[in-house]
């Protein structure tokens, strides 16, 4: 008599998080510019207009932390809108006539997840 066929079930997860959190750090090819917690988001608000157009650039978008010195801040996004975020920073290229660029360090559905990094971390 043959053994039983062995059966697998796929089982698929479908992240339901509401909100996707993203560690981002904007860099001058110049450096020297500054901007303050305003400017930046208006930075990003444009460039999710730029690309998508008014509809696309009223996404809930939040800057949760900015810090001036480095130009980094952790973002909250709408899932739904994570993918648009993240491709109008990628495409992003100049700020006022000077070349700059986003770097995306981290992106989470979880902003515990972005408290620490392993690639920073340092062992004594």
């Amino acid at each position: 008599m043959p053994a039983p066929a062995t059966t697998y079930e796929r089982i698929v997860y479908k992240n339901p998080s509401e909100y996707h959190y993203m560690k981002v750090r904007l860099e001058f090819q110049d450096g020297g510019v500054g901007l303050n917690a305003a400017q930046f988001k208006q930075l990003l608000i444009s460039s999710l207009k730029e690309l998508f157009g008014e509809v696309d650039a009223a996404l809930p978008l939040d800057v949760l932390t900015y810090e001036e010195k480095t130009l980094s801040a952790i973002l909250r996004i709408c899932s739904s809108g994570l993918v648009k975020l993240w491709s109008s920073l990628t495409l992003l290229g100049s700020y006022k006539g000077k070349n700059c660029a986003f770097r995306v360090i981290q992106v989470s559905p979880f902003l515990l997840a972005l408290s620490g990094n392993s690639r920073e971390l340092v062992l004594n």
